[in-house]
């Protein structure tokens, strides 16, 4: 392990952050080339937690070529080893939890119980994908189907596909690190990782307990620096060979157009304005628990498929409205780090002066307020908004905050036009008692996957998740990356059944 490394080989991680993280490029624990750097701070307070790092286009350049003898290393090392390194970073994650937790709610804002639980999920993952590492099968196909080749045998086998730049956003960094990382390395890929610039120090944290547990040299690396920089860079390089992000529908455009000129794959998760759609017949009180938990207390409102629009039946629509505005008086908001805060601060000032700037929109439209909608820094209270036009900018477009509008319906069909008619399409729910109508509604909706009586912000690592439409395409799970971080190949053997006695014509393209 390199010297400088933010964390330990051996023991906990500390408590404080090592002030001036650096960069981790081709083993190396390195600043900048010209010693720029970037301040990192607590959202809710202001203060000033540590710097990174900013990388020149120098820095990028020296990591991709590292990443081409790193996938050389990755592709040699068998998957048992790649299981067992894997295995061995899930397992340091659990054991240096509350050290990570507490470091990612000072930077990120997300209260401390949920970055316990983000952590704890992407241990799972990298435990998952141990596993999986060992499950990269191919296929054996009969030949005999096709005149001519009955005496050939057809093989497939899966092979990494080299490089694989991974970009997350600021909201679950280091469970969305996870998803990508551990399913490129377990698939044999090198990979270079893109921390958000707002809170990067968690992921600088995970990168030196992935460096600790014995990949190859420039198999793993993390550069620091602005997206409007590292991500044009990571996509036009034709040392790059796939790029996997979640962000938003703006940075998903631009990279694909940037890496078409290379043909390199894009596996983009991006934006939604996901839908819940309260029947006549749904459970009320479940409903309002689900949308309070699924938008208003978890993330700070900041889940990109949080709840995000709800349609509710217009019978039920002032119980609901009641039920909400009675559990938000509940909520705590405040410091990030207190036990009792289900609401934190959003990831920066602006971000939460943007949420302030959607409600008064919406008011301004002929929405009203009935709960919430005071922002005080970055904290912005839970916020229930009713009578919402459907036509407001405040309800089409996708608002990253905690703010959940009313809007009614008398008919299944209207509720699953409105929800249908987005841009977007990542997931959805359905609350009704009734298995058939929520079979009905699920198979209409126009997204990636639907919840039935429950929250949209439902995300299990062996399901796979991704969207439809600007939402994105390609999927991520336990059992679905793998497919996206490699590359299928077929290996014909021609006449080696029978002898030499086979047919004189073999099929040709």
């Amino acid at each position: 392990m390199a010297a400088n490394n933010p964390v330990p080989e051996t023991g906990a991680t500390p408590n404080a952050p090592t002030q001036l993280a650096r960069m981790l490029i081709d083993g190396e624990w390195v600043d900048s080339a010209d010693g720029r750097r970037q301040s990192v701070r607590n959202p809710g307070t202001g203060e000033i937690i540590d710097s990174v790092p900013i990388a020149t286009e120098g820095d990028l350049r020296r990591a991709i070529v590292a990443a081409q003898r790193g996938k050389e290393a990755m592709r040699r090392l068998p998957a048992h080893e790649r299981a067992r390194i894997l295995s061995e970073v899930g397992r340091r994650l659990l054991n240096d939890r509350e050290e990570l937790a507490v470091l990612l709610a000072r930077e990120n804002g997300k209260p401390i119980r949920q970055t316990r639980e983000e952590v704890s999920a992407a241990a799972r993952i990298f435990q998952g994908f141990a596993e999986e590492a060992k499950r990269v099968f191919g296929r054996v196909i009969p030949m005999d189907a096709v005149p001519g080749l009955e005496l050939d045998v057809g093989i497939t086998v899966r092979e990494p596909v080299g490089v694989v730049a991974a970009i997350v956003p600021f909201n679950y960094p280091v469970e969305l690190y996870a998803h990508k990382v551990a399913a490129a390395l377990a698939a044999g890929n090198a990979v270079i990782g893109k921390p958000p610039s707002e809170c990067p120090l968690a992921l600088l944290r995970l990168a030196a307990i992935i460096e600790a547990a014995g990949l190859p040299q420039g198999g793993h690396q993390m550069v620091t620096g602005p997206g409007s920089l590292v991500g044009p860079i990571l996509a036009g390089d034709p040392g790059i060979q796939l790029i996997t992000v979640t962000g938003s529908v703006e940075v998903g455009v631009e990279l694909s157009r940037l890496a078409a000129p290379s043909l390199k794959k894009v596996h983009a998760e991006l934006g939604g304005n996901d839908a819940f759609i309260v029947c006549a017949d749904a459970d009320v009180a479940r409903a309002a628990e689900a949308i309070v938990l699924g938008r208003l207390a978890r993330g700070n409102g900041q889940i990109c498929c949080a709840v995000k629009r709800v349609f509710v039946h217009e019978s039920l629509s002032h119980e609901l409205a009641m039920q909400l505005t009675e559990r938000v008086r509940h909520l705590q908001v405040g410091d990030q780090l207190d036990e009792a805060t289900d609401v934190g601060p959003l990831i920066t000032e602006a971000a939460a002066e943007r949420v302030e700037a959607s409600i008064a929109e919406a008011v301004r439209a002929g929405a009203r307020v009935v709960a919430g909608g005071v922002r005080r820094g970055a904290f912005v209270e839970p916020t229930v908004v009713i009578d919402v036009p459907r036509d407001a900018s405040a309800f089409r477009s996708e608002v990253f905050g905690p703010v959940v509008p009313l809007v009614t319906f008398s008919s299944i069909d209207e509720a699953v036009l409105m929800a249908n008619d987005s841009p977007y399409g990542l997931q959805a729910a359905v609350f009704t008692r009734d298995v058939s109508t929520a079979f009905e509604i699920a198979h209409r909706l126009e997204a990636g996957g639907v919840i039935v009586n429950w929250s949209s912000a439902l995300r299990a690592e062996n399901l796979p998740f991704g969207g439809v439409k600007l939402s994105g395409h390609g999927r991520e799970g336990i059992h679905d990356t793998l497919e996206e971080m490699t590359i299928q190949k077929v290996i014909l053997f021609h006449d080696v059944l029978g002898g030499s006695g086979g047919p004189q014509q073999s099929a040709t393209t």
